[in-house]
């Protein structure tokens, strides 16, 4: 099959376009004859060799979490999917055994992986996983927009909903719009009833945020946020920082936070250090969370609120499987607006 892989870790040059091997299928997998397959950081970090993905790759690796395409075939034990099935693919894969699993905590499995980073994933033709993370798609849907939801949307979800448990009527801080999670999380917290207030560094970026749902946006090249936040919130603040940046939105994310409120983070994009004034935390009872991707549960509920169309992927810009090398610089230079994908 054609395949993009990386035999070394280093910078966007060590992608190779070539031949590789149809991957095996086991009993409880499908083979997915993949269509698109999106960016994300975790593959220019796998790529790289940093945020705790430097390794010696013993074989080829294919790098790609966020998959679409169609069923080609079927391993023996399952039953519920047929060839020619449109789907897409749950980045995230568990043991399904121990009691994280057994209690809808699959994303605390201590056992838990990320298609494309520590299995083979989508830049290629095929990709073999399992078959409890295939979720078919609607007809209407486009792979290259299917392709946009996974991962982000996964995160997202169990970010706002599960784990920081939203509620209509809230004022919520999406850091970082153009982002592939940021503009989930607009979606979904518009889709609860919040007043989302957001952050870009360009004012086409806030505007497309503004046509997702975003009600405010803030442009931090040119105003301070936590600033601009309280004079939004006629001086209140808050009730809840979504971030997937980290260290330099830090500050700004606490001081923009009303008492009470919660912060809660999915990422360090930005630097993963920060400094809390504890006395801070307690007098005003914050709340600080940390999030990992999401159950299966969580991508269930996502695929259900996109089937109604109440959920869309948001794709910036679509390249060749060829041009995933150009892909990934641009993903560096991050002069885009949601999911970049590649089409296979």
């Amino acid at each position: 099959m054609k395949a993009m892989y990386i035999t070394k870790q280093g910078p966007p040059e060590v992608l190779t376009y070539g031949e590789l091997p149809e991957p095996e299928l086991k009993p409880d997998e499908v083979l997915v004859r993949v269509r698109a397959c999106a960016l994300n950081h975790l593959d220019v970090y796998t790529r790289a060799g940093v945020r705790g993905t430097k390794r010696e790759l013993t074989k080829p690796l294919v790098l790609g979490c966020d998959i679409a395409g169609e069923v080609a075939r079927v391993g023996s034990l399952v039953r519920y999917l047929q060839p020619g099935v449109r789907v897409l693919v749950n980045p995230g894969t568990s043991c399904g055994q121990c009691p994280a699993c057994l209690t809808g905590r699959d994303n605390f499995c201590r056992f838990y992986e990320t298609i494309g980073s520590t299995r083979d994933g989508g830049y290629a033709e095929y990709a073999s996983v399992p078959a409890t993370n295939v979720h078919p798609l609607p007809d209407w849907l486009s792979f290259e927009e299917a392709a946009a939801i996974p991962l982000c949307y996964l995160t997202a979800w169990h970010m706002l909903v599960r784990r920081a448990a939203i509620r209509p009527g809230e004022t919520v801080l999406v850091q970082a719009a153009g982002s592939g999670v940021g503009s989930a999380a607009i979606q979904i917290a518009k889709l609860f009833g919040s007043r989302i207030i957001t952050t870009a560094g360009t004012d086409w970026k806030l505007e497309k945020a503004k046509e997702l749902g975003a009600d405010a946006g803030i442009n931090y090249n040119r105003e301070n946020v936590a600033d601009r936040v309280k004079e939004l919130t006629q001086g209140e603040g808050v009730d809840l920082v979504f971030d997937s940046v980290g260290e330099t939105v830090w500050e700004g994310s606490v001081a923009s936070l009303k008492p009470g409120g919660r912060f809660i983070n999915c990422g360090v994009t930005g630097g993963y250090k920060a400094s809390l004034h504890m006395g801070n935390m307690f007098t005003r009872q914050l709340t600080f969370m940390g999030s990992r991707m999401g159950t299966r549960r969580d991508l269930t509920e996502v695929m259900e609120a996109v089937a109604q169309k109440k959920l869309r992927g948001v794709v910036g810009r679509v390249f060749d499987l060829q041009k995933a090398a150009e892909a990934h610089t641009t993903m560096e230079g991050r002069d885009f607006f949601g999911k970049l994908v590649l089409r296979v």
